[in-house]
């Protein structure tokens, strides 16, 4: 599957898994949900909910290190500046061989265009937070969190996950 190709599905994905709210009941079971599909697999990722400004779940499952917890925080920041998943950011930018501080100029250091972050939008209310992973592949991070979302939601994940590469 090519970028052009991904970005579509990234897309839909963006468009199609919206929550009816966020609350710290939505979260908690958002979190939940990721946890639980990481400890069944065995995988070594930090997860993170939050509304803007506001964490509302966190967890970092065994074998995660500081350097997770800075992706997280990187990842996340690239939702909530361009309102689009990081990974969906971070393809638009390899398309163009740019890189998000020649185009924005936005630091390496606070900004990562990796998938992992997902924007959490509301219906009738639009963006209000996001979810994060990271410790995998970043493609494995955007998919995990689109699979739990597909589960939070009622979704049939296969409907909405990328193609394999």
């Amino acid at each position: 599957m090519g970028l052009s190709e991904d970005l579509e599905r990234v897309a839909l994905q963006e468009h199609e898994l919206r929550l009816p709210r966020l609350d710290a009941r939505v979260a908690w079971d958002l979190g939940v949900r990721l946890r639980t599909l990481a400890e069944e697999r065995g995988l070594a990722v930090v997860i993170d909910v939050r509304r803007f400004g506001q964490p509302l779940f966190y967890a970092a499952l065994e074998e995660t290190t500081p350097d997770n917890v800075e992706w997280v925080r990187r990842k996340s920041n690239v939702v909530a500046r361009f309102h689009r998943s990081s990974y969906a950011v971070g393809l638009k930018l390899k398309a163009k061989n740019e890189t998000l501080t020649e185009q924005q100029g936005l630091p390496l250091a606070d900004y990562a265009t990796h998938g992992g972050s997902f924007p959490l939008a509301v219906e009738g209310a639009g963006l209000v937070g996001s979810v994060t992973v990271s410790g995998l592949p970043q493609r494995a991070d955007h998919e995990l969190v689109v699979e739990a979302l597909c589960g939070l939601l009622g979704r049939d994940y296969a409907e909405l996950r990328l193609e394999a590469e």
